[in-house]
């Protein structure tokens, strides 16, 4: 049978059991009861997209409603997860299917982009997905003091109750996604149960999440009666808001970072201190927190997955051998489904006047040669016949659009071909972003 007999057609609820059951068996899973209630919890915010044949799920793709922030701004992005095809309907165009499917919904919903982890890279850039953001692994030999080339912030740290987490972090957060595009939107229910569920997933032996703060304290304010410079407002108090006199001026100090991590032992080696987030306001507030994960008693050593390419860790380190990247690898993938849109929503650094001649196979709207005039101040993207100064895939223009690929880069590499010279230049310069995309949130 080929592809006439399968039909494309949302899921419903009770057949999210049905979608599991085929994502656990192409991933070679068997997750126990708690997990499975978990992911079909999850499943119940998603657009579901099943492939049937002769009433059979035979391919599944779910995507979360999210929002994803892009330089200058945020859009509507559905996020591509569970992607399943039954073995026995491999190459047989039904992940192809399920993929125009969502680009179809994707433009009638009012959503130009689309994203994804990639289980493996080799299979989503003939979709035009292209990888948005890199990340890092960094490993830290923390058996000697963390050696540093600037002097970390002094204010005190404290460890916070990840219960009370995504209160006191939502909002510092949310503050990180007008800084580095790629970043999901967090609702606390992602907080709660991705971030901070108490037994890890991918290893049982890990601790709990542990949640260290720098500043985000309540201090005695300077006009309180007792004179308190505020620097531990809770030490001798006997009132439950930590005061020392019913007429203390309360006030609390900014929230400069955080980091979020889980400590394991080991019989074979030093203990481990896995850090999962880490963000602050300074390079100075960075070296507090790095510094603190590097002085855990029973520990040697740190490993941050998913650490941002230009993360000031790298430069700020004194002895490079004690802190290595380890790894680089392409963390979200991002689809243009709607490049005049995408194009339009994002800020741009500098003026350009360019012509694009774009090619892409699976959405053919997005093709052809467009003149796109852009600047701090103003936008247009419109057809033309005018000859183009730049030749590019859909999926390489959408690496260059968080700014974490240049189109240099491209033309470089024999992916793309200037025509006329100084447009790359010129791209470039306007695509520019202060900081380079950044993702840790996986799905």
């Amino acid at each position: 049978m080929g592809m006439d007999s399968i039909q494309f057609r949302d899921v419903p609820e009770t057949g999210i059991d049905r979608a599991l059951s085929l994502a656990y068996l192409v991933f070679h899973e068997s997750p126990e009861e708690e997990k499975r209630k978990h992911h079909h919890d999850l499943l119940l915010g998603c657009t579901r997209i099943g492939a049937y044949e002769n009433g059979e799920l035979v391919g599944f793709l779910a995507a979360f409603p999210f929002t994803v922030s892009v330089p200058g701004g945020e859009l509507p992005c559905p996020c591509v997860t569970f992607v399943s095809v039954a073995p026995t309907h491999r190459r047989r165009g039904v992940l192809s299917g399920m993929i125009a499917e969502l680009f179809a919904r994707a433009t009638a919903d009012g959503a130009p982009i689309a994203s994804l982890w990639a289980s493996e890279d080799a299979i989503y850039g003939r979709f035009g997905f292209g990888a948005g953001t890199l990340g890092h692994t960094v490993e830290i030999d923390s058996r000697r003091p963390l050696a540093l080339r600037i002097t970390p912030d002094d204010r005190p740290l404290r460890l916070v109750d990840p219960a009370d987490a995504p209160g006191l972090l939502g909002a510092y957060y949310d503050g990180t996604r007008a800084e580095r595009a790629g970043r999901i939107a967090r609702t606390e229910a992602w907080w709660r149960e991705e971030w901070l569920v108490t037994e890890d997933e991918e290893d049982d032996e890990l601790s709990p999440p542990r949640v260290v703060v720098l500043g985000g304290h309540q201090t005695n304010g300077p006009d309180s009666p007792d004179g308190s410079d505020g620097s531990d407002s809770s030490n001798g108090s006997d009132r439950p808001d930590g005061s020392n006199s019913p007429d203390a001026d309360l006030r609390t100090t900014p929230l400069a970072g955080y980091a979020i991590y889980r400590t394991k032992t080991r019989d074979d080696a030093p203990g481990l201190v896995r850090l999962d987030e880490l963000e602050a306001d300074t390079p100075a507030a960075a070296a507090a927190l790095w510094r603190y994960l590097a002085s855990i008693d029973l520990t040697g050593q740190i490993r941050a997955w998913g650490r941002p390419v230009d993360d000031p860790l790298l430069l700020f380190a004194a002895d490079r051998d004690q802190v290595r990247v380890t790894g680089e690898f392409p963390a979200l993938w991002i689809r243009l489904v709607d490049v005049r849109a995408a194009l339009a929503a994002r800020s741009w650094a500098a003026p350009v006047d360019v012509v694009l001649d774009v090619r892409d196979d699976r959405l053919p709207a997005n093709a052809g040669r467009h003149r796109l005039t852009a600047s701090p101040d103003g936008f247009t993207y419109a057809a033309t016949e005018d000859p183009a100064d730049l030749t590019v895939d859909v999926r390489d223009l959408a690496a260059c659009y968080l700014g974490g690929t240049t189109t240099d880069a491209l033309v470089r590499a024999g992916l793309a071909t200037e025509h006329t010279l100084g447009a790359v230049r010129a791209l470039d310069a306007a695509l520019r972003t202060a900081r380079l995309p950044h993702t840790v949130d996986e799905f």
